[in-house]
């Protein structure tokens, strides 16, 4: 085991990130393994020019409050560097019920926060500002997008506190995140989508119309997919409550036939309105999300 542990490539796999408690070594190690396994670094670098005050948040450096400001003041005012506004990135985070489903140990919720705790590491080392959503049928918290790297601590805390919970509506959150949120801006979404596909991409459209970049990992079970259930059995939905007694092989077909056509909605409209669609099976190495998202990071500027 612990040759295992040496090798970076060990912390791409789902089942092993998951027995590691401290979400910041989590985030470091899957970061660090990844770019392991690039030839080219994926940091460009940026100026560091001073472009203006904001008011001092939790998390903030000290040492960029400026003194001067507060003396005159009486208040805390850090200074806002232009690194802090090349891209503001927010991650939104879907805890509602149906997130808690796991198969093989890893939960959709569980491998959403260990990839949103690396994306802040990773954004956050690259000098980019990082903020985090979380929601089931409501805000649940909302972050701002900071870009100092003490900020990564209070974003990590928050992931760590993440538990799911209840019923999804996507559609309401996303149309308020984007009459909320002004300024041009990076939105990641992490989510099984287990919602109406046309209310959800409704919303989608919606920070598409405001100009912001969308990308959309879309977190699913593999057993989620296949239903390679074995035996009969009563299945019972983590939202509603609603159960179903069934033989599995008597509905796999069809069952397989519509999430198939669900998954298909999705990646077609993601595609037809310039939003980034990944989809992401809980069993897969976090190289593969990691990807796709320095990917599209490159192509926007990074």
């Amino acid at each position: 085991m612990r040759d295992n542990m040496q090798d970076p490539m060990t912390f791409l796999q789902p089942q092993v990130v998951s027995k590691l408690a401290n979400l910041h070594l989590v985030a470091r190690l899957v970061v660090e393994g990844f770019i392991t396994g690039l030839h080219k670094s994926p940091y460009h670098g940026f100026s560091v020019e001073f472009a203006e005050h904001r008011q001092y948040m939790p998390g903030d450096d000290i040492r960029h409050v400026d003194w001067k400001v507060y003396a005159k003041t009486d208040r805390y005012y850090v200074k806002q560097f232009e690194e802090e506004t090349n891209l503001k990135a927010y991650l939104l985070l879907d805890t509602s019920a149906s997130m808690g489903y796991s198969s093989h140990g890893v939960s959709k919720l569980q491998y959403s926060a260990f990839m949103s705790a690396a994306l802040s590491y990773l954004m956050l080392k690259q000098r980019d500002s990082v903020g985090l959503v979380t929601f089931d049928e409501k805000i649940n918290s909302f972050l701002p997008p900071r870009s100092i790297n003490t900020y990564l601590n209070v974003l990590l805390q928050e992931l760590q506190r993440c538990r799911s919970g209840a019923s999804t509506k996507i559609a309401n959150t996303l149309h308020h995140l984007a009459e909320r949120i002004n300024r041009r801006g990076l939105i990641i979404l992490f989510s099984d989508l287990f919602d109406d596909p046309q209310t959800v991409l409704s919303g989608l459209e919606h920070f598409r119309h405001k100009k912001h970049e969308v990308i959309v990992f879309h977190v699913l079970d593999p057993m989620e997919r296949s239903f390679n259930f074995r035996q009969d059995g009563q299945f019972e939905d983590m939202e509603s409550g609603d159960k179903l007694a069934t033989q599995p092989w008597h509905i796999r077909t069809e069952y397989r036939n519509l999430v198939s056509r669900f998954i298909e909605t999705y990646k077609r409209e993601c595609l037809s309105h310039q939003i980034d669609y990944v989809l992401i099976d809980t069993e897969e190495p976090f190289d593969q999300a990691l990807l796709q998202y320095l990917i599209k990071r490159k192509r926007i500027g990074g």
